[in-house]
């Protein structure tokens, strides 16, 4: 009886069924993602209201925001993974050291961008435009959101910790309070109401970092009272290098994966700028509608990437193999919805940010061929996933830079030498065929890794 008594209680996420469980792990994600790319689109409709350049502004500001949340996402990757494999192989002692350092590396990030936001932010823009205007707007936008970096990267972190250990309904509480907290002080910052000064741009980053610290604040709030599988210490925050380790060999890859994409939108920018600076305005507009149809994905990975952890650390094949084939089947479900919004109604979304004529004319057919890319990136996002939660995330950071750096670029500028502005939208489509190959191929490969 004793031995029966001081035996650990089981982790959901090796016992409860696999579609059940990563429905239960997703949803919660999912709908807070939907909220916070409801958010991305509501503040980019108020900036837009401000002016086409202020809209332009922000958009050229976003590959380095991007780059600040590849950061915080990335090393939560690495702590997650490390987190998730050592609870579902009892390790606890690892994983409360784990989630301890998880808070140092949070105040190491924001020093980083403190120091990037005071002295980078106006070379980054004039990298990407020469207009006066967007460089003010953008400067003044990139500095409050860097210097106040605290807020976001402590909410990224704590909120893995609550994913890494299956409560991811408080992670959508989280996110939510602090999405629809930025959605209600976006028209009250940037358009003066209540008696507040009229603040534009420097209303619109204000409204989005008191958002992001709010909901820090209550997923520190939710850890101490509710994550009891974990047990913070101020002696356990420094870090060793066994701990490091562990967490970047998944965390940099990760994070060199979504700087990527910043470094893939800063030349987008370039290449269109060339054409009108209503093009990068478009560019930026994409960016904010598409989250719309990533979010929930993005969710979904966040829900399922510590239940293959666990269950790769249990050595369960068949739960970790039902788990990836679920989350296709609904990724490709909401990109192939995506796909469909994309094509008939494109003219609508753009109109939400209200757009010009000229606007209209150049995002109309940018966002149907754009969207023909989301018909294999469904397949491609959660392939990348399952390589970070196996702890093989140099094959994420291979299909990433393969997609957006080998093919991606390229392509586009060679096509903007056709002087034909439409063309240049078809490198999405192509750069996504390309990573189908390479996904297709490590997928196979580590599918191997689970013949136990």
């Amino acid at each position: 009886m004793s031995e029966i008594a001081i035996q650990p209680k089981e982790n959901k996420m090796g016992t409860m069924p696999v579609n059940k469980l990563l429905l239960n792990m997703s949803l919660p994600m999912m709908i807070a993602m939907l909220i916070q790319a409801l958010y991305n689109i509501i503040d980019s409709i108020f900036v837009a209201q401000i002016s086409e350049n202020a809209l332009s502004a922000v958009s050229l500001a976003f590959p380095m925001q991007n780059f600040m949340i590849a950061v915080g996402t990335g090393t939560g990757v690495g702590v997650n993974a490390l987190l998730s494999k050592s609870l579902g192989a009892k390790r606890t002692k690892i994983a409360n050291k784990t989630a301890n350092v998880s808070i140092f590396l949070v105040f190491m990030s924001w020093l980083c961008f403190v120091w990037i936001g005071l002295f980078v932010s106006v070379p980054f823009l004039k990298g990407q435009t020469n207009v006066p205007e967007i460089i003010e707007y953008g400067d003044i936008y990139l500095k409050i959101c860097c210097i106040a970096s605290l807020g976001i990267y402590a909410e990224i972190a704590l909120e893995r910790l609550l994913q890494a250990t299956g409560r991811t309904f408080y992670t959508m509480i989280t996110q939510g309070v602090g999405a629809i907290l930025n959605i209600i002080l976006d028209p009250i910052f940037i358009f003066g109401m209540f008696g507040l000064p009229k603040m534009g741009v420097i209303g619109a980053a204000l409204a989005t970092v008191t958002g992001q610290f709010v909901a820090a604040g209550m997923a520190l709030y939710f850890n101490l009272t509710k994550n009891h599988e974990l047990h913070f210490s101020w002696k356990q925050m420094l870090p060793n290098k066994l701990i490091l380790t562990h967490i970047y060999k998944v965390a940099i890859p990760s994070i060199l994966m979504v700087s990527i994409s910043s470094i893939m939108m800063f030349f987008m920018n370039r290449i269109l700028a060339v054409f009108t600076t209503t093009a990068v305005a478009v560019f930026g507009v994409y960016f904010k509608l598409q989250s719309f149809i990533f979010m929930p994905i993005f969710g979904m990975n966040n829900g399922m990437v510590p239940i293959i952890a666990y269950n790769y650390g249990a050595r369960n094949k068949e739960r970790v193999t039902k788990t990836i084939r679920y989350a296709i089947i609904y990724a490709m479900s909401f990109m192939l919805i995506g796909f469909a919004i994309f094509q008939l109604i494109p003219d609508k979304l753009l109109l939400m940010f209200d757009a010009s004529d000229s606007m209209l004319a150049i995002g109309v057919p940018a966002l149907r061929l754009i969207s023909i890319s989301f018909l294999l990136a469904g397949f491609n996002i959660i392939c990348s996933s399952v390589f970070q939660a196996m702890g093989n995330g140099m094959y994420s950071l291979i299909a990433a830079i393969g997609r957006q750096l080998v093919i991606l670029v390229p392509v586009a500028y060679l096509l903007s030498k056709t002087d034909i502005l439409d063309l240049i939208w078809l490198c999405f489509p192509i750069a996504e065929i390309g990573s189908l190959l390479f996904c297709t191929f490590f997928l196979r490969k580590i599918l191997k890794l689970l013949n136990f």
